[in-house]
């Protein structure tokens, strides 16, 4: 069962390579500008407090000015205290109850729920604002400790009205089976960062392939 409506959402890098945050905000920049994009998530792991700061206060920025949300990955403290749009949290990181009382009522809270339905009713139910299904295919970014069965999408939709996001390994040749099943948001970080053409071509063919489809 298809969404009414589909968006991308960004995940960054692992890593910001050559040039740190500030290269990475031209780059995300241009992606930005190339198309509809409804979120971007940053996801640093292994990183100090410090520089996860650092990066949101270069990347955040960008974002924002282009209405389009930023979250921070697992640290629902940080998102807080930086302004940020949000948080997307897993089921090992800060329950959704303690991220609510963090970011507050109006902030997004995401929840990862992997292949589980039973997860994702109770995060529904906390009142989360988006699930997050996946992994569906191979990823390049994240080890996958549980395969997701792409029909999970479709039951979801029949049954919730709470936003559902597809992630893991995303590309452009493979979207079009998660977009058919019922995802809200295509959650997609290689798929567009090492895209062949660049990021901001990967965003225009993610944007043709989900409006060409509406």
């Amino acid at each position: 069962m298809r969404a009414e409506t589909c968006q991308l959402y960004l995940i960054t890098p692992p890593t910001f390579g050559t040039g740190g945050a500030v290269a990475f905000a031209d780059t995300l920049a241009a992606a930005l500008d190339a198309g509809e994009v409804a979120c971007v998530q940053l996801r640093l792991k292994g990183v100090t407090d410090s520089e996860i700061r650092r990066a949101t206060e270069i990347i955040c920025p960008v974002a924002q000015e282009r209405d389009v949300a930023f979250i921070i990955n697992d640290r629902a403290d940080l998102a807080a205290e930086m302004g940020c749009d949000g948080v997307h949290v897993g089921q090992e990181d800060t329950p959704y109850d303690e991220a609510r009382r963090l970011v507050g009522g109006e902030a997004i809270v995401g929840v990862t729920c992997k292949a589980s339905r039973e997860l994702a009713f109770e995060a529904g139910d906390a009142g989360a604002d988006y699930v997050a299904f996946g992994a569906f295919f191979a990823s390049t970014t994240k080890a996958i400790t549980t395969p997701a069965d792409i029909k999970i999408l479709s039951w979801w939709q029949e049954v919730m009205t709470v936003p559902c996001v597809a992630i893991g390994g995303i590309t452009i040749n493979n979207c079009d089976a998660v977009i058919d099943a019922g995802a809200d948001f295509l959650a997609v970080s290689a798929g567009v960062w090492d895209y062949e053409g660049g990021p901001a071509k990967a965003v225009k063919a993610f944007n043709s392939k989900i409006f060409n489809r509406n």
